[in-house]
């Protein structure tokens, strides 16, 4: 290619790139205004559907997010809103006859309660007035009660201490459990609903099923209500009349995810190899209603399955998992055991749950250019219908292709990841280049709508000229236990040598300019970002999220301090070298990468010290740096304002350095 060539397609694209900002206004406030749609639910007779419709609140006063349930036809022809006000309205169900649907919500004293409302008129009717918050609930088979799971509130002089600044704590003392308690939908003789605790025993309830005759509740639980604990989850029945607690599964296996047959006889669940670790494998399993040893089948794709129940004749388990940065919908064949992939979207399918007689499933699908919306599907035909709307909007925008490449590690191993061309691309034009990194280790990027929101605009990015590759190195999820466990014992090892290699691997397509490359990720992503620029100084500007940059004090300070130690095999003391090894701070001395920084005042999981760490040590090295801190947020910004605040962070700073 000529040098004269080279210009003029170099103008062109120019160009094109200004004309797209200008007409497609792509920003981070309209990311953030895109609409989550919460899991689609099929009513008993197949002929409406209700879901929810999460959308950002920004005025003066305001920045939330809230939540309204919304009513569809399954044939897509009549969708309206159901619920109103400045309050959310979350998690609906449909009652067994179909007649009434339970939701929750916090339009009283901001406490997340349970309410009725009956199709066939009248306002929604409270049944519950707790002191903490309902979190998720169930209806019984024959519609009189409700189950629900519900925190211990806390206790008068508490509250009283609370009040009179008297409030100090003791750590890992006074733990509120999260317990099971059953409510009548009708009133007593006295118009009251008293409910009924069901589990006082010291164990967290974190998931549960009514069987089909109503005279038992199978229940998940955990040692505690600490993210730390989840290695403990063991399985549990209580008889709903008496409150009678019988073990069912009680191992050094994780098991959860819990559902009842259609004949009341099995109970299916997941439970993690042994040791329960947290790069996490699971399979699942069929325990005998009344006690036994399970029936384990083999394992899947991913050996992550969400499962979404039974198919109507028992015959069969059906369950999704990430396949690649795409959506399976997998079944156990329970009889033969053996696992068939029944669907595959080249997108993100969640909220995925069938109706009653599992003959329609409900989901949320998107892609890389496609927002999300509410579809159905009929289990005897397959074929999606789309029932929502609230993103049509968006869906007009003009967008940046994404496309998934491959390329070959250093080392050899097959690397996947998702490739977003600047909206207007033309092929052979050089544009800059944003590494952007996922989190987990264990996440994984999948082909969702870029114009939605968080941290990252990679809407907006496309529309000012750039490129973006999302990478998922080894580590992630999405192809495999292996795979996923391939960077135990060296994060910054072979993981960065697969982000390199992707870098380079556009750069030999022609596409990315290697003298104008960024580098961006949250939490592991932060990890990699700041280790990145400790390694190689190819980037000319850095971004680091929720950043883990100190493995010794991240470890110390974490609400999951068993975390590094099951990727490390060891505490910081028993094998200080190998923390300081794989520890940006242990290897800052001469890095040279402007670099922003990130962080949620409230963040437990990555608490803001680790970012403090390294804004002090570039800092004092004179490297160009700033960090922002998002008062209230935990571990990744939850409110509207907080997301344009990272969003636009972001972009000004790489508009800034690589100009």
């Amino acid at each position: 290619m000529s040098i004269l060539r080279s210009i003029c397609i170099s103008a062109v694209a120019a160009l094109l790139f200004a004309s797209a900002t200008a007409q497609t206004a792509w920003s981070p406030e309209l990311q953030v205004k895109t609409k989550a749609i919460g899991a689609p639910r099929v009513s008993p007779n197949g002929k409406h559907a209700i879901y929810t419709v999460n959308e950002a609140v920004m005025t003066a006063d305001k920045s939330e997010f809230v939540t309204q349930l919304w009513m569809a036809t399954t044939d897509g022809k009549e969708n309206y809103q159901v619920t109103f006000g400045d309050k959310s309205s979350t998690n609906p169900k449909w009652s067994p006859d179909g007649n009434s649907i339970a939701f929750t919500s916090n339009r009283k004293d901001n406490k997340n309660n349970l309410y009725v409302l009956r199709l066939m008129g009248g306002e929604a009717e409270p049944v519950t007035d707790v002191k903490s918050a309902v979190s998720d609930f169930e209806w019984s088979p024959d519609g009189r009660w409700l189950a629900y799971m519900m925190t211990d509130p806390k206790a008068e002089d508490e509250e009283k201490n609370d009040k009179g600044r008297n409030d100090y704590r003791w750590v890992d003392d006074n733990i509120k459990m999260s317990r099971l308690y059953v409510v009548s939908v009708a009133k007593d003789a006295g118009g009251k609903r008293e409910p009924r605790k069901l589990t006082a025993d010291n164990r967290n309830i974190t998931g549960f099923n009514w069987s089909p005759d109503g005279t038992r509740i199978v229940f998940n639980h955990v040692s505690t209500p600490s993210a730390n604990d989840w290695t403990t989850s063991d399985i549990s029945v209580v008889e709903v009349a008496s409150a009678k607690v019988t073990p069912l599964a009680s191992t050094p296996s994780a098991e959860s995810a819990l559902q009842y047959s259609p004949d009341g006889k099995w109970i299916s669940g997941i439970a993690s190899d042994v040791p329960a670790r947290w790069a996490q494998s699971y399979t699942i399993r069929v325990y005998p209603a009344g006690g036994g040893e399970p029936r384990v089948f083999g394992n899947s794709h991913d050996s992550q399955p969400s499962v979404v129940g039974w198919s109507a004749d028992g015959s069969r388990i059906y369950f999704f998992e990430a396949k690649g940065t795409g959506t399976a919908l997998y079944y156990v064949d329970v009889a033969s055991g053996k696992i068939v992939e029944d669907n595959y979207a080249a997108g993100v399918v969640t909220g995925v749950n069938f109706n009653n007689d599992a003959s329609m499933i409900g989901m949320v699908m998107q892609n890389s250019m496609r927002p999300p919306e509410a579809f159905v599907v009929k289990i005897a035909d397959r074929s999606p219908t789309q029932i929502s709307h609230a993103n049509d909007d968006v869906a007009k925008m003009p967008f940046g292709k994404t496309e998934v490449i491959t390329w070959k590690s250093s080392d050899g191993r097959d690397i996947e990841g998702l490739l977003t061309y600047p909206v207007g691309y033309v092929a052979g034009s050089k544009v800059r280049l944003i590494l952007n990194v996922h989190g987990g280790p264990a996440g994984v990027f999948q082909q969702n709508f870029i114009g939605g929101r968080g941290s990252y605009p990679i809407a907006t990015f496309a529309s000012r000229g750039y490129a973006v590759l999302r990478p998922n190195p080894r580590g992630s999820s999405g192809y495999g236990t292996e795979f996923r466990r391939a960077n135990i014992k060296d994060w910054g090892g072979m993981d960065y040598q697969d982000l390199m290699s992707g870098v380079d691997k556009v750069i030999s397509m022609g596409v990315a300019d290697p003298e104008r490359l960024g580098v961006m990720g949250w939490s592991y992503g932060g990890y990699m970002t700041s280790t990145i620029i400790t390694k190689t100084k190819r980037f000319k500007a850095a971004s680091a999220g929720a950043p883990v940059t100190n493995l010794m004090s991240f470890n110390g300070t974490a609400d999951i301090p068993a975390f590094v130690p099951d990727y490390f095999g060891g505490q910081s003391w028993e094998n200080p070298e190998v923390y300081a090894k794989h520890s940006a701070m242990f290897n800052i001395k001469n890095a040279t990468t402007p670099t922003l920084i990130q962080h949620g005042e409230a963040d437990v999981r990555v608490p803001i010290s680790q970012g403090y760490e390294l804004y002090n040590a570039l800092k004092a090295q004179g490297v160009p740096t700033r960090m922002i801190i998002l008062p209230r947020m935990p571990h990744g910004p939850n409110e509207p304002k907080m997301q344009v605040a990272a969003m636009q962070s972001n972009l000004d700073w790489f508009e800034k350095y690589l100009k």
